[in-house]
């Protein structure tokens, strides 16, 4: 298995995929980013939904009223202008609903599986202790089923969790209601990354590593260990910190309706809004290559539209010429089905102007959910080239 030293400054991602944070219960993986990142903010704070907002004011002066930002709706402003990262941290996931007779679970699922990803799968339960359990759908074993039985692809409510132990102790260490997370360490293939809730926890890593880059810092590495610098890519030259006041928000509960996102944005009121997210990378067997959305290695998607948002055309044309321009890997992206927290923030109060950065990612809404290297650094390269712009 991978080292803390072959991981370098992906090691922070392997953390952040690897804890727990359903939808409507993300408290650990908030907790997470918190601690790890304190450090680089000037006030946080935690919201009723439970979004982490993390604020970094500007450091550099604002440009002439208007660019990018300095007016809202026509008028100028007399602030630095707002830039609000939308980096959703809730992964899919389930809940109890129901405990048989025999202490087996029955669940309800948040946010959307294919259900031929789930046989026998482990899983973890997040009770009066974190138990460990065994996810299958009800019926017979491969051996003893007939050919009809054998093509039947079973939905969500089928499959249940055995947690190996008599029912009465599962009812003592279980609820209805308790949250439930699929189990899938994080490892390195290869240039990929392979892991559980890539989707979204790399929009943590890009946007709290865009920032410190942005502001002459190096990757996070929470273990302090050094990052490995041949694989780390280079912060585009120019001036260091950013004209705009950053508001960099962990939010909830985007896998079940963009929720959290749009609250915060409210709150927020921010002049640009840019969602963090995956996108789907189809360069696989199977699928023609002009459904392909994106293509593993080939650099960081810059959004032109998805069922949710179409993005802001003068921000789409700052990012193209940003990438043009540093030489940063870049990818054109039309997502057919499918939105990101844009879409929310892009709504709130009178409107705002947005955009989503994306990480190509192969298998999503998997266990298998795999992004490689260049991309992901190619993603926090061209965030912090437009922050120091």
């Amino acid at each position: 298995m991978p080292t803390a030293s072959q991981l370098g400054p992906f090691e922070f991602l392997k953390q952040l995929t690897e804890t727990p944070g359903v939808s409507g219960r993300e408290e650990r993986i908030r907790d997470l980013v918190l601690s790890a990142s304190k450090d680089l903010w000037d006030e946080t704070r935690i919201d009723s939904m439970g979004n982490l907002i993390c604020f970094k004011r500007a450091t550099r002066a604002a440009g002439p009223a208007g660019r990018r930002g300095g007016k809202r709706d026509g008028l100028a402003t007399d602030r630095a202008p707002r830039v609000m990262f939308a980096c959703h941290m809730d992964e899919i996931g389930f809940y109890v609903r129901y405990i048989d007779d025999d202490g087996f679970l029955r669940l309800q699922n948040v946010g959307g599986f294919d259900t031929r990803n789930l046989f026998a799968r482990r899983v973890v339960v997040h009770g009066r202790q974190d138990l460990l359990g065994l996810l299958n759908p009800a019926g017979k074993p491969v051996h003893i089923a007939s050919d009809e039985e054998k093509k039947k692809i079973p939905e969500i409510h089928e499959f249940c969790v055995d947690l190996m132990r008599p029912a009465a102790e599962v009812r003592k260490l279980v609820e209805i209601g308790d949250p439930v997370s699929l189990y899938q360490t994080t490892e390195s293939i290869g240039e990929a990354i392979t892991g559980k809730s890539l989707d979204n926890r790399i929009s943590l890593w890009v946007g709290i590593n865009a920032i410190r880059r942005a502001h002459g810092l190096d990757y996070l590495q929470v273990d302090g260990s050094p990052a490995a610098a041949a694989k780390r890519g280079k912060r585009p030259a120019g001036p260091t910190g950013s004209r705009y006041d950053i508001y960099f928000v962990a939010c909830v509960q985007e896998e079940v309706g963009l929720r959290g996102a749009g609250t915060a944005a409210f709150g927020v009121e921010p002049d640009i809004g840019i969602a963090i997210d995956t996108t789907l990378a189809c360069d696989t067997p199977g699928i023609g290559k002009d459904q392909a959305i994106t293509q593993f290695g080939k650099g960081v998607g810059i959004k032109v539209m998805d069922s949710a948002v179409i993005s802001h055309r003068g921000l789409y044309d700052e990012f193209v010429a940003l990438a043009q321009k540093h030489k940063i890997p870049f990818q054109r992206e039309v997502l057919p089905r499918g939105g990101t927290d844009a879409g929310a923030v892009q709504r709130t109060r009178a409107g705002t102007r947005a955009i989503t950065i994306s990480v190509p990612t192969r298998y999503i809404h998997t266990v298998t959910e795999s992004i490689h290297r260049r991309d992901a650094l190619a993603a926090v390269d061209l965030v912090a080239a437009w922050l120091s712009a």
